[in-house]
């Protein structure tokens, strides 16, 4: 600010009541907001019968699954652990992210974390012992590449733990 004298002064800093531009969302409006613009693309048939956490499920579990795999050939190729102890590493490390992702971002579960972990906790007991390792070791044992046998087992669990997650862990109690 200029002085009468022409001399340049420091000018103080004050709140005004003018709006500023909008803070951006937090970082679970903005994963809802890009899930919905998803869903919203889905012919309305699709849309209609397929959830918009359903969207939001599956980029979750595509990053998480990334990471899974990308842990199950270091444990196996790399570290040449045997093939079930690589699975069960990989899986405890991508079903832990995924219950973080899945309550935070996807679903905005704000139930209470110690209920909604008991239940991921047996949901993911279960997916474990049907899929990771009955159904991928099987397939390994008759000669399925290790990947494949992964690949083939995690389509079924993301059927099973997307009903489960919905249904089960993050589910929403209903008031008349």
């Amino acid at each position: 600010m200029r002085s009468s004298t022409g001399a340049t002064t420091p000018t103080s800093v004050t709140a005004t009541s003018e709006p500023s531009a909008p803070a951006p969302g937090t970082a679970a409006d903005r994963f809802a907001a890009a899930r919905d613009r998803v869903h919203a693309w889905l012919p309305r048939g699709l849309a209609q019968i397929l959830p918009a956490t359903a969207i939001g499920f599956a980029a979750i579990s595509s990053f998480t699954y990334a990471v899974d795999l990308t842990v199950l050939a270091v444990g196996f190729d790399v570290l040449e652990l045997p093939y079930p102890v690589a699975v069960t590493v990989g899986y405890l490390v991508a079903f832990t992210l995924a219950f973080v992702l899945n309550r935070w971002l996807n679903f905005q579960s704000h139930g209470p974390v110690a209920g909604q972990t008991g239940r991921y906790v047996l949901t993911v007991v279960a997916n474990y012992v049907l899929f990771i390792l009955l159904l991928s070791s099987t397939l390994e044992a008759a000669g399925v590449h290790f990947l494949a046998a992964r690949l083939v087992a995690g389509a079924c669990e993301a059927v099973f733990m997307y009903l489960m997650m919905r249904i089960v862990v993050f589910r929403q109690k209903r008031y008349a």
